[in-house]
């Protein structure tokens, strides 16, 4: 588990579940050499990242909840990119 999970406090143990398999996808995604091998593994994580996205208990009066959204909302950034190059078949 990163570091950023330690420190976001999930009303629900939401963010603790999904950031394990964001974790896991991430460095899938980094091992994997070729944007196109990239894509498969992409695509799981934005679907991982818009659990938390979509996290009916979202209260944007609680520092927790702002931190999982901003740090979720980079991570789909970031897949729109990577996703953007695979398809393009770059690296």
């Amino acid at each position: 588990m990163t570091q950023m999970a330690t420190q976001i406090q999930c009303p629900t143990g939401l963010f603790g579940q999904q950031e394990a398999k964001i974790e896991m996808l991430t460095k899938s995604i980094n091992a994997a050499r070729i944007g196109s091998e990239k894509l498969a593994f992409v695509h799981d994580l934005i679907d991982e990242v818009n659990v938390l996205m979509a996290c009916a208990s979202y209260d944007q009066a609680n520092p927790n909840c702002c931190l999982c959204h901003g740090f979720s909302e980079l991570r789909l950034q970031t897949a729109d990119v990577i996703a953007m190059v695979g398809a393009l078949g770059g690296r």
